[in-house]
């Protein structure tokens, strides 16, 4: 549907600029929109391989066994069907730790990887386990702590405290997790006891 609204808003545009007398005003901001759609790239790229770095560090080195360890009780609770299953509850907890430090590009491979996981053990393979609809919800919603991919930007577009939007993203998202997560347990729980 996008694919047909986006050029019939794009011709109008092009359209009413002529019939306007607005050409110029076109011209003007398509290399306006192109030289700030470049430093935003440059300043979200930079960010995405600072993060992504720090994670890949903390992947290879003890760091994330213990970070696990910390989030163990949490994620038993919230998976409790793989309770056992190490190579999953590590790449949840990769997931998880890199969504609370805002870095949605850095968490989707260890969320692949733990889907993974959890589709080997999923006794009918047509439908999700409670298991991924729950890693589904927690991704949806995740809690962040640091969004460093909001600050990034604001910090491109030359916000006067890009930070300053830290305590109502905490707020807005440990909401939303608890929301999610609690309402998925009930709807679980309500399946299993039909």
């Amino acid at each position: 549907m996008l694919n047909y609204i986006w050029p019939i808003l794009i011709i109008c545009s092009f359209f009413y600029a002529i019939i306007s007398g607005n050409i110029e005003n076109i011209n003007n901001s398509i290399f306006k929109s192109l030289e700030d759609v470049i430093t935003l790239s440059m300043t979200l790229v930079g960010t995405m391989c600072l993060w992504c770095g720090l994670m890949e560090i903390v992947k290879n080195t003890s760091l994330i066994k213990k970070l696990t360890k910390i989030l163990r009780p949490i994620l038993n609770w919230i998976f409790p069907d793989i309770k056992n299953n190490e190579e999953a509850m590590k790449n949840i907890s990769l997931n998880t730790i890199s969504n609370i430090l805002g870095l949605g590009n850095a968490a989707t491979p260890a969320g692949i990887k733990a889907m993974e996981n959890l589709q080997e053990e999923n006794t009918n393979k047509k439908r999700l386990s409670n298991s991924m609809m729950m890693l589904v919800v927690l991704n949806t919603t995740s809690i962040e702590l640091i969004p460093t991919t909001v600050i990034a930007i604001r910090s491109s577009l030359n916000a006067q405290n890009p930070a300053d939007i830290i305590i109502p993203i905490w707020f807005s998202t440990i909401i939303g997790t608890l929301v999610g997560v609690v309402s998925t347990k009930i709807l679980i729980r309500r399946s299993k006891n039909k």
